[in-house]
């Protein structure tokens, strides 16, 4: 069973990524990407360490066995997403020139 204060850094790491507030805002020029950089490799360490091995190793083993290869593919949706963005990009062209 995994601690209350590992689920508790886990929760604030996960929620720190997906915030869309930071501690530095990112309009501040390499400060507010430099937080970014050290808090959430730290949240994520950290969390790791916290976790119990066994319960880190069965999670690491399901994810091992969900391969890309479960996933489903579509060559259509490829397609049309390449189709978007060279269109997109001649769009740009066209603006720039």
């Amino acid at each position: 069973m995994m601690s209350l204060f590992a689920k508790i850094v886990v929760a604030i790491t996960v929620a720190y990524a997906l915030s869309p507030i930071d501690l530095i805002p990112d309009f501040i020029p390499i400060l507010g990407s430099l937080d970014d950089l050290i808090l959430l490799p730290l949240g994520i360490t950290l969390a790791i360490k916290l976790i119990p091995p066994d319960i880190w190793n069965e999670c690491k083993t399901k994810a091992h066995q969900l391969t890309l290869k479960s996933l489903p593919r579509s060559k259509y949706a490829a397609i049309l997403i390449i189709f978007i963005w060279i269109m997109l990009a001649i769009l740009v062209y066209h603006m720039i020139s």
